[in-house]
């Protein structure tokens, strides 16, 4: 193995938002790390979900969705208006060869 290659091993601490501090060994430079997010708070292993709707995510999806729906039933409506009046003519061309 060849000397003065490898990065120095130190131990270094982890201190994380919530206020949680970790030591654990690293090749780091820094002998402290600063983190917004570690297991002691994370949802994932503390089981409790957190909602966090940044800049009403789910209010732009609703009327998103609402719109999209409008849209859809003027459509239909148009589309059956369209219908009635062809039946409507296909009717009174019925009546007329009578």
């Amino acid at each position: 193995m060849k000397a003065e290659i490898h990065p120095k091993y130190q131990k270094v601490t982890f201190k994380c938002a919530c206020g949680a501090e970790f030591i654990a060994g690293s090749t780091m430079e820094k002998d402290e790390f600063h983190t917004e997010i570690c297991s002691n708070c994370h949802p994932f292993f503390t089981g409790k979900q957190k909602l966090i709707d940044t800049s009403g995510r789910v209010d732009r999806f609703v009327a998103k969705m609402k719109k999209a729906q409008e849209t859809a039933a003027k459509k239909v409506k148009k589309v059956a208006k369209g219908k009635a009046e062809e039946v409507a003519q296909e009717t009174a061309e019925e009546g007329s060869e009578d």
